[in-house]
């Protein structure tokens, strides 16, 4: 298995064009900063954690669409990042769609420029997969925009009552058995079993107001401390083998940062649930940390069938279930990605999915490393 996020290293049998374009990729990306900073105002006051957001990973894309070694045709082929890099516009900045279409026209010419400069040739099919990939992001990168800014009207109601029925109904079930008990060790364990399933009920409901919350136009209320990131995956790594075996693989760097530590371990909590459902049964689940950018690259890769590209994006939004759900997987809250996205979001940056048959499914957590500044006071 390859993760497919290491944003400035070429995969094992990539072509010396690509070799070449991932060695500019910090002048190309420093050319494109220069560029929009003098041309779009709505820019000029950003920092550059939040300008770069997802634009590294979309380059490394369109180096696969143009390396002749890769199966990538495009740089939008089954990835999410340019829809992912719209939204967050939307949601984080002043863009209008005007300077969201101008900064990857920009990223066009600051690619070929860079590339004549440095004397690199491509041939007219690798011409033609740059500005296919450009202009397919744009399409995404806007269609994602304009829904963000439409809004969404979420009818939650009906979803609420059914996925809180199942603990309601053991701690009704429990309450039944205490008052029923004489013997204190029945009464202590049908406590406990009543206690969990209320704390999943709270756990559940928090959710459920924050996503609410975030897709109000709201910030997920964060409170920011010092996290070491890989005690956040050693303790979710725990509990996930407890429960499903040990198919849980960590790799990549140690990484520290300032971060919402209980909110970012729910969000990783529900990645990891989310590729037991829908991957490969029993495959293995790899997370994956990368520092780059002063940004998070936090991934989790499963094996299995790929999520449709029509369902890609509406699987971020609340109570929207894929297909899957007709075909027996089992079901579970429907805030759950929704909730990470909130969670992405709120830290300044973003959450993507690259999924197709040939490379499974990664969902990447695309954050800056400090997230201070988006503490609601």
């Amino acid at each position: 298995m390859t993760l497919r996020n290491d944003l400035a290293s070429a995969q094992p049998g990539s072509s010396a064009l690509a070799d070449r374009m991932l060695s500019l990729q910090d002048r190309v990306l420093a050319t494109w900063a220069e560029r929009v900073r003098a041309s779009i105002p709505q820019v000029r006051d950003l920092q550059q954690p939040i300008l770069i957001d997802t634009l590294p990973v979309f380059y490394r894309k369109i180096v696969e669409s143009v390396d002749p070694c890769d199966s990538r045709a495009l740089a939008v082929d089954g990835s999410t990042t340019a829809s992912e890099h719209g939204g967050e516009r939307a949601r984080l900045t002043s863009y209008d769609q005007a300077a969201l279409v101008e900064e990857y026209q920009i990223l066009r010419w600051a690619i070929l420029d860079v590339l004549f400069e440095e004397n690199v040739t491509l041939d007219r099919p690798q011409t033609h997969a740059i500005h296919a990939s450009i202009d397919a992001g744009i399409r995404e990168a806007v269609g994602a925009f304009a829904l963000v800014q439409t809004g969404f009207r979420e009818r939650f109601a009906a979803a609420l009552m059914h996925d809180l029925r199942t603990p309601l109904g053991v701690n009704i079930a429990a309450l039944e058995l205490i008052l029923l008990a004489n013997d204190v060790t029945t009464i202590k364990v049908a406590a406990a079993k009543a206690l969990t399933n209320a704390e999943r009920i709270n756990a559940m409901i928090g959710e459920l107001l924050d996503t609410m919350a975030f897709q109000a136009g709201q910030s997920v209320h964060l409170t920011i401390t010092s996290v070491d990131i890989r005690e956040v995956i050693k303790e979710v790594q725990t509990d996930a083998i407890a429960t499903h075996g040990p198919r849980i693989r960590v790799t990549g760097d140690a990484v520290t940062g300032w971060w919402d530590r209980p909110a970012l371990k729910r969000a990783l909590e529900n990645l990891i649930s989310n590729a037991v459902k829908y991957g490969r049964p029993g495959g293995p689940i790899t997370v994956h940390t990368r520092s780059a950018y002063e940004r998070l690259l936090l991934s989790v890769h499963n094996e299995g069938s790929p999520i449709p590209p029509l369902e890609q994006e509406s699987i971020f939004q609340m109570y929207c279930r894929s297909q899957s759900a007709q075909r027996g997987v089992k079901q579970g809250w429907g805030v759950g990605l929704p909730y990470v996205r909130a969670v992405a979001e709120s830290h300044g940056g973003s959450i993507n999915v690259d999924s197709s048959a040939e490379r499974g499914t990664t969902f990447l957590i695309d954050i800056p490393k400090d997230g201070r500044q988006f503490q609601v006071k």
